[in-house]
């Protein structure tokens, strides 16, 4: 099953705060689904919704570490 580019988010992040990410997506009620992609590069895909993906890009902006986003393979 292929993700649209639309209800998904290519992050890569140091790998140890990959499990901060996914807490963070808890905390606010599930607004995406982390799923991570290469554990070693701590490249991740966060799945939203039309209806999230602005908040979700919101957050990742405010975080006090350093996001890249990157396009998927």
């Amino acid at each position: 099953m292929e993700t649209d580019k639309n209800t998904a988010i290519y992050i890569q992040l140091e790998p140890k705060y990959v499990n901060y990410i996914n807490r963070i997506m808890e905390g606010y009620e599930y607004l995406g689904v982390v799923s991570t992609l290469d554990r070693k590069e701590g490249i991740v895909v966060i799945r939203v919704t039309p209806d999230t993906i602005a908040e979700v890009h919101d957050i990742l902006a405010h975080l006090p570490i350093a996001v890249r986003y990157v396009t998927p393979e």
